[in-house]
Order: structure tokens, then C-alpha cells, then sequence
């Protein structure tokens, strides 16, 4: 209601999280993104973290690329028309080209040491968070994880069963060719055959 908002500015990146946790989110094609966006960036000097919550979902980049966002492109005027949000479909349903993502994880900081690596295929446009969901499907025992939802969208606690520590100081960390990736696993988005490494480290 209220030409897109979910609840108010509190509620409505939560529920948009809930949502894309579940993958089985259909957004109306008439729904207002615009307004949505406008209503909620309005209140974006009084609460940064209501704003927060919503940028990942109705964009998937940072605050500079929202700056762009284009609604119309996504709005259609045919009465009850959906937008697929599936993470196997892209626009107007069309699914997905697959892609190859190389995927390991590293730990020689603590315990037993090991190295894992696997070849994944996700459809394109697949988060990182995708790609190692389909890893731990195809092998649970080895590619295993927890994440924990926060403002800025999930955080990966624990991998193969080995979690991070704020007393000892270390957590996971993604890398793509030696650098560390400038966004989470739920919004990075892997290209074809890119290698991802997840290397547990100190800080």
C-alpha cells in the first residue's frame, strides 16, 4: 500500500530481506519503485540504518549507483503483470545463461589446517551467496556455512564449520584474484568463470 511502502520505513527492508531470503518474491510490475525509494530516502537524514535496510534489495549496489536507479525501465502498464524475481529467470521471465564459478575455502590460521575448491554453476546474475548455497546443497559436508542477517545484509559466521571470533580476532574473507571483494556476499555477483576464494584470516 501507500504506492509501494511494505509497513514504514522501519519495517519495509526487513520484510524486503524476508522476502529475497525465501527466493520466491513477485514483485507487481506496477509496483511505484520510485516512489518506494523517494519515501523512504526522504527520511534518510533521520534514520540512516531505515535506508540502509532498503538499498541492497531495490538496488543491489551503494548509495552512488541509486543515484541511477531507473524505475521506468521496470514499470509496465499492463494491469497485473508480474516481475519474476527468481534467481533462475531474468527480465520478463527469460531464464538465466548458466556461468561457472570456481569456489574454495582456506583455513591455515587455526585448528586443522584444509583447502576445498569446487566448480559451481549458477545461473548469471547470481549472487555469491547463491554459489555457495548451490555448493552446500551438492556437498554439505565440505562446503557447510552460517551467516547472520545484519543492516547490510548477511554475514557469513562460519564456514566447514569453522567460525569467526571477535575474542581471536578473525572471520572469513572473500577474495577475487588476490583482492578483497568490495561487497557482501549477498550482493556481489561472481562473472563467469571468476575464482572466489574464502580465506580464513585475522584482522
Amino acid at each position: 500500500k501507500r504506492n509501494g511502502m511494505i509497513g514504514n520505513i522501519y519495517s519495509m527492508g526487513l520484510a524486503l530481506q524476508a522476502l529475497e531470503a525465501t527466493r520466491k518474491f513477485y514483485a507487481p510490475r506496477e509496483w511505484d519503485c520510485a516512489q518506494a525509494f523517494s519515501v523512504v530516502y526522504a527520511h534518510d537524514y533521520q534514520q540512516p540504518m531505515a535506508i540502509a535496510q532498503v538499498l541492497p534489495i531495490l538496488v543491489g549496489r551503494s548509495y552512488l549507483d541509486a543515484a541511477g536507479l531507473d524505475c521506468a525501465a521496470t514499470k509496465d502498464m499492463s494491469p497485473g503483470s508480474q516481475l519474476p524475481m527468481s534467481p533462475m529467470l531474468g527480465t520478463h521471465g527469460v531464464p538465466r545463461a548458466p556461468i561457472q564459478v570456481q569456489y574454495s575455502i582456506t583455513n591455515e590460521l587455526q585448528g586443522k589446517h584444509f583447502h576445498y575448491s569446487t566448480s559451481v554453476t549458477v545461473p548469471s546474475g547470481s549472487t555469491l551467496l547463491q554459489v555457495m548455497e548451490v555448493a552446500a546443497e551438492e556437498n554439505p559436508q565440505t562446503f557447510s556455512f552460517q551467516t547472520e542477517q545484519t543492516f547490510w545484509g548477511p554475514y557469513v559466521t562460519s564456514i566447514h564449520g569453522l567460525a569467526g571470533s571477535t575474542e581471536d580476532r578473525t572471520y572469513w574473507q572473500f577474495l577475487s584474484a588476490g583482492n578483497a571483494l568490495d561487497e557482501g556476499v549477498g550482493t556481489y555477483k561472481p562473472h563467469d568463470g571468476e575464482h572466489i576464494q574464502a580465506i580464513f584470516s585475522t584482522y
